[in-house]
């Protein structure tokens, strides 16, 4: 089975059975993937790899792991978008890749960071219509 991103429960119960919880929250967050690294790299002017799923765990404090073989297609897709550039770098002894948005990266970041509020707040009045994000 592909695992795009790994949650603290999900780490706590490998090896056994996922329950329905922990694959509804794995698919929430592969949804959201795409949208995530743009809004880290509209943050960040431009990261590479590792740094972007370091700064994932931070971010959330550890709740949210993206592995390799989930960033790297994302990674590749939005440069084949057009919404990404790829800086090549001698680092030590090996190159690294650094992404960085392009012009139409940042406009579309913007588009998705809205369309996310909006899903957000519509999911928000759903599951809790008491409690509002605005």
């Amino acid at each position: 089975m592909y695992i795009c991103c790994e949650s603290q429960t999900q780490k706590a119960t490998k090896n056994k059975p996922f329950n329905i919880d922990t694959m509804g929250n794995q698919k929430l967050y592969k949804g959201s993937l795409q949208t995530i690294i743009l809004k880290l790299l509209a943050q960040n002017d431009k990261m590479y790899g590792y740094e972007i799923t370091q700064k994932v765990k931070e971010l959330t404090k550890g709740e949210l792991k993206i592995t390799e073989g989930a960033l790297y297609p994302a990674l590749h897709k939005l440069e084949a978008e057009g919404l990404l550039d790829v800086e090549v770098a001698k680092v030590g002894n090996r190159l690294r890749k650094y992404y960085k948005l392009t012009e139409n990266g940042t406009k579309e970041t913007a588009n998705r960071i809205s369309e996310m509020q909006e899903f957000l707040s519509t999911m928000q009045q759903l599951v809790n219509p008491k409690f509002s994000l605005e």
